[in-house]
């Protein structure tokens, strides 16, 4: 089965749905196999994506057209 990427917007409300259910109690470990994700995959998303609201993928898209 081959693994298509995801996209920014997804990647954004894959890290807001960890922040909530983390925020619950469940841990990251086992988070990141509900999401079918490595936790390298999770740091890696959280370093590049943690900071950014969906609105502002749009507006750096529209800069690098």
């Amino acid at each position: 089965m081959k693994r298509t990427r995801d996209t920014t917007e997804q990647i954004i409300e894959k890290l807001r749905q960890v922040d909530v259910v983390v925020g619950n109690g469940l841990k990251i470990p086992e988070l990141c196999k509900m999401l079918r994700i490595t936790e390298q995959t999770y740091n890696r998303w959280r370093q590049t994506y943690g900071g950014i609201v969906p609105e502002m993928t749009r507006q750096l898209r529209a800069l690098e057209k």
